[in-house]
């Protein structure tokens, strides 16, 4: 069995007080915390190897290069991409998923199309899809879930045509913490000819993902939530599709050739590489993959589905606490609301007892509006989490609720 005891020393930040207690960090679908193995390698390289990559014939250069496309190496191999060249990095999830919308949408989306995203997209897997629609006058077709969380793949019968070009679907909500089926979501658009574009920010640090098992067509993630740096991110594309595209961001290190005639591109995956790259934070998130996969992941599922059923069964005994999102297999979220307490109340008092949770709209307004709510406390669990934890939100909340009513 995983025991967080074991990694806990790890994440140097776990130390912390706030407010005079020890810190209970429970937003890591927000961002996760970083293990010091990320924080050296990060300090290490600036110290030892901070060079311009794919530039330069010096040492520096070429170490850097190196480490850049060796952490290439592993995501493909992390995420089972069958190709190098499929594996974009790029600032984040919200770039990659709107390097999708804007690059493979310009080119490939028509007036009369249709898009379909599901009711429980994150906004980065919504309003890219919304503003490439309007320019190309393309509908947008929305897919629903259950109040208990379940997406409503059945729908899908109705919604896909011969027009449908593209569904957008998240791999686990990070409101809901639903899991989707994508395998029959995939299986469904593909059968009409449709692209599928999967949001694997939770996804990805919550079970994991094989890419070209799964039969995506693009998958999106960032760093930060796996344990790795803020400001680089993945975007995962079939190569065919992405040699198919044009380039969405210009400049150095994506061309060819360049002159005032014409200007020709670079083959991928630098030719959605444009700049210089976020080359530090990219090896890092190297590093953080290397941290993974030094732990047995199988048992960090488990022991975070157990903690995350604990948290929902230790919750659901306060007086008027609803959960939202009660499928089963869902990911490491528990969202939630107390009759009669406003969410950043209950977030407030919680920061002042050291708890750390999320509260608002967890940019998923729609979900909201399922609802009929203005926003959800949200606790998001990670490996390093314990019962004690858990226990001690319990007890926060039980305050908060004590106080407010």
């Amino acid at each position: 069995m995983f025991d967080a005891a074991d990694i806990r020393g790890d994440f140097p930040i776990l130390d912390s007080e706030v407010n005079g207690k020890p810190l209970v960090y429970l937003d890591s679908g927000a961002t996760a915390q970083k293990p010091q193995q990320v924080i050296r390698c990060i300090e290490n390289l600036y110290k030892r190897h901070n060079a311009n990559i794919h530039r330069g014939v010096h040492r520096l250069s070429e170490e850097a290069t190196e480490l850049y496309e060796a952490a290439r190496n592993k995501v493909q191999s992390f995420i089972g991409a069958s190709a190098r060249e499929e594996i974009i990095f790029t600032a984040g999830a919200t770039a990659s998923l709107n390097t999708v919308a804007y690059a493979w949408g310009e080119k490939f989306l028509h007036e009369g199309d249709n898009i379909i995203i599901s009711e429980m997209e994150h906004h980065s897997n919504i309003v890219p899809w919304q503003l490439i629609a309007e320019r190309k006058g393309v509908e947008i077709r929305v897919l629903p879930f259950e109040d208990d969380g379940r997406l409503r793949v059945e729908c899908l019968d109705e919604l896909l045509d011969k027009r449908t070009r593209m569904v957008a679907v998240t791999q686990a909500s990070n409101t809901l913490g639903t899991r989707p089926d994508l395998r029959k979501i995939i299986d469904k658009a593909h059968a009409v000819g449709a692209l599928v574009t999967v949001d694997g920010c939770q996804g990805v640090v919550h079970g994991g993902v094989n890419v070209a098992e799964l039969d995506c067509d693009f998958y999106a993630f960032s760093a930060h939530k796996l344990y790795g740096p803020t400001g680089v991110g993945v975007l995962y594309g079939k190569r065919e599709i992405l040699d198919a595209m044009p380039p969405f961001l210009c400049g150095g290190d994506m061309v060819d050739r360049v002159s005032f005639a014409k200007t020709t591109y670079a083959p991928l995956p630098l030719k959605f590489e444009a700049g210089t790259a976020n080359y530090i934070d990219a090896i890092a998130l190297g590093e953080a993959i290397k941290y993974l996969e030094g732990l047995d992941l199988k048992a960090v599922e488990e022991y975070e589905s157990a903690l995350t059923r604990y948290a929902e069964q230790q919750l659901q005994q306060i007086d008027g606490l609803k959960v939202y999102g009660t499928t089963e297999g869902k990911c490491s979220i528990v969202s939630f609301n107390v009759e009669g307490v406003h969410h950043y109340d209950i977030g407030m008092i919680l920061d002042k007892l050291g708890v750390a949770i999320r509260t608002g709209q967890h940019c998923a307004e729609p979900v909201m509006a399922h609802y009929g709510v203005t926003g959800m406390c949200r606790a998001s669990i990670a490996m390093y989490n314990t019962r004690e934890e858990i226990d001690s939100l319990c007890r926060g909340v039980e305050r908060a609720v004590r106080m407010l009513r």
